[in-house]
């Protein structure tokens, strides 16, 4: 019978893959749609949201400048799709922004990158898992008062289906994600057919009229207003980059194939956006940030009631009621496509992770594969960040979202930058094909212009909503890469190999550290005794005289062979006298060696850790620091610990047991 805490990873992440089978995980274009594209597909549940909140601001007066707001979204998400589908054609190797950004304008750039899309992809779960609870209670008002509970038992699905693997995580989310796009899709198919039938769909707020929260808004007001509802409804564009960073896990050909996949997502992007903005305008959505700001609404607690969402409203105006199948259709899907939007955040944090770990930019745990051959630890580090955001902003979609898009613009602007220095590197190589080149430069510098003004717009109009904390926490992460990578840089030149590595010591001097004479010792003496050191001594100290005449009596009697000494200790410390002892040894000659042994009991439970060798690791916490000391522990186990030693090797894969020879 396998441990609890086994029995439960192998039940949630299931058996693990060998490190051959990799290929096996890659995934066709079908798959790859989900898993990589709906971030940006899911940000038409919420996109037009921000945009009609924002205008709102200013009462119903402003609704008219939102199909040109939208239309402007919808040419800036054109212009991002076509400049990064040069990028997976440039660099298909899974770097995305960073790598663009880091081999054509420097590693710094590289780096301000990677800091700003790791912000973005934590936003993006956090946003993504908030707004798909968002629609959840839409549909059962009653869950509003278990908001972050919710949202982070949401987390902790994800994270457990994305550390099964990418391939499988992929199947689980298809689903999801085409009956979202067939569900929206065929709502504004019926809903244009209804308006153009003479039969408009009619939201349950159009009567209400907007008690605006900014009156008599000078022209400058109004530009900033437009622009600020602009820069909302940029939270379309998010996660349009994601597929550049994952071309490694398309199958082959890998680059053409996520050129694809890019493609259709930006096609199904832009119609569900514009469609859905049209359908809100044509139905008369009304949606404020407090629903006391709807005239007419019932006062009686209308500041805890929760409005429903712009799209949940087109749904009940177009299918004919809130009781309907298809409402509850879209909701269902458009609750579960935002939830599993995060999960291209779950694809692309691990996987930038992987790449700066492997560049010395952040921990190398990182870089290493779990057991499904996901980057787990990436996984678990994106979800405990998200979770802690979402706790610390109530779970609110509306003030989390000003802390979103920030971070992808600033990638978008930079790398589109690379491209063109790119691009003009190749030009001045080719010697055919200049046409093209020329073509994809044009692209990637329209595409930096307009994402480099989009940015400024952004940081303007979000800086004092939140956005502030973004632009602290990029510099942070930026600060915290270079100086990992600068102790990573250190330790490497520490370590290089020199002819003193290769000098063997003049002496070994064996030190046995000895509390009792019991098993456990003898076992450590006679280790220390078979590696033939030059001296080997025994030494304990003297913190009770009683204990001490005992153990000298034992020694006598017992035929150990090897001298005994006792280290006086007044104040009844053991680890200060210890190391002095060890250090008088070393300097007497600095190329001698002192290996210190100390034996150890090995246990079964948790609590008899707390019994036993507590001073043994005090001892080791002191002495690893002491130059030309070794310190080699010596496991006695108890009895309590066979029975857990049998489960361990119960719970080795049976392939794996079977390779293993009789003394492994």
């Amino acid at each position: 019978m396998p441990a609890p805490a086994s029995w439960l990873k192998r039940l949630v992440l299931g058996r693990p893959f060998r490190s051959d089978s990799l290929g096996h995980t890659l995934l066709p274009k079908r798959l790859a749609l989900p898993i990589f594209a709906s971030d940006a597909l899911s940000s038409v549940a919420y996109a037009t949201q921000e945009i009609l909140l924002v205008l709102t601001l200013g009462g119903l007066a402003y609704l008219h400048l939102a199909p040109w707001i939208a239309l402007a979204v919808a040419v800036l998400l054109t212009v991002v799709v076509l400049s990064y589908r040069q990028v997976v054609r440039a660099y298909p190797s899974g770097g995305g922004s960073y790598e663009v950004a880091s081999r054509n304008l420097g590693r710094t750039a590289g780096l301000v990158v990677a800091a700003a899309l790791m912000v973005d992809y934590i936003m993006t779960v956090a946003v993504s898992v908030a707004a798909g609870v968002d629609n959840v209670i839409s549909a059962a008002p009653g869950l509003n008062d278990y908001r972050v509970l919710i949202n982070i038992g949401f987390i902790a699905l994800l994270t457990a289906m994305n550390l099964r693997g990418v391939r499988e995580s992929g199947r689980a989310f298809a689903v999801p994600t085409y009956a979202f796009i067939v569900g929206v899709v065929l709502m504004i198919t019926l809903g244009v057919a209804q308006t153009i039938a003479g039969h408009a769909p009619v939201a349950e707020t159009a009567h209400f009229d907007i008690r605006p929260e900014q009156v008599g808004i000078t022209s400058f007001g109004v530009a900033f207003l437009v622009l600020r509802a602009f820069s909302s409804g940029c939270t379309a564009l998010t996660g349009a980059e994601a597929i550049s960073n994952g071309v490694p896990a398309f199958r082959r050909p890998k680059a053409l194939n996520a050129a694809r996949t890019m493609a259709a997502m930006g096609i199904l992007a832009i119609v569900m956006f514009v469609g859905v903005t049209a359908l809100a305008l044509i139905a008369d959505v009304r949606i404020t940030d407090n629903a006391c700001d709807l005239v007419g609404f019932p006062a009686a607690g209308c500041a805890d009631a929760a409005q429903r969402t712009v799209i949940a409203q087109i749904a009940v105006a177009v299918f004919g009621g809130d009781h309907t199948f298809l409402f509850y259709y879209i909701q269902a899907s458009t609750a579960l496509i935002l939830i599993l939007a995060a999960n291209t955040a779950y694809n692309g944090f691990p996987m930038l992770a992987s790449i700066l770990a492997q560049d010395r930019f952040m921990p190398r745990q990182l870089h290493t594969r779990g057991d499904r051959l996901a980057f787990s630890n990436g996984i678990v580090l994106l979800a405990a960040a998200a979770a802690v955001l979402i706790y610390a902003f109530d779970g609110s979609t509306t003030r989390l979202i000003q802390l979103y898009i920030l971070g992808v613009f600033t990638s978008f602007t930079l790398c589109q930058a690379g491209m063109v220095r790119h691009w003009s590197r190749e030009l001045r190589r080719a010697t055919e094909g200049r046409r093209r080149i020329h073509q994809a430069r044009i692209i990637n510098a329209f595409g930096a212009c307009f994402t480099g003004v989009v940015l400024v717009v952004v940081l303007i109009t979000k800086f004092t909503n939140g956005a502030y904390l973004v632009v602290i926490a990029i510099p942070l992460l930026f600060l915290m890469m270079r100086a990992i990578h600068r102790h990573y840089t250190r330790v490497r030149e520490e370590m290089a190999p020199d002819k003193e590595s290769t000098i063997t010591p003049s002496r070994v001097h064996a030190v046995v550290l000895l509390s009792g004479l019991h098993k456990a010792s003898l076992r450590a003496i006679a280790f220390a005794k078979a590696t033939r050191p030059d001296t080997v001594t025994a030494i304990t100290v003297n913190v009770d005289e009683a204990d001490t005449l005992a153990l000298r009596k034992q020694w006598e009697d017992f035929p150990v062979r090897i001298p005994l000494k006792v280290l006086e200790s007044p104040y009844r410390e053991i680890t200060r006298p210890v190391v002095d002892y060890v250090k008088n040894i070393h300097r007497a000659s600095a190329r001698d060696i002192v290996c210190v042994y100390i034996p150890e009991y090995v246990v079964g439970r948790w609590w008899e850790n707390l019994l036993h060798n507590q001073s043994a690791l005090r001892l080791k916490g002191r002495l690893l620091f002491l130059p030309g000391v070794m310190v080699t522990s010596v496991p006695w186990q108890l009895r309590s610990s066979e029975g857990r030693a049998k489960l361990r090797v119960e719970h080795v894969p049976g392939e794996i047991r079977r390779g293993l020879s009789p003394g492994e």
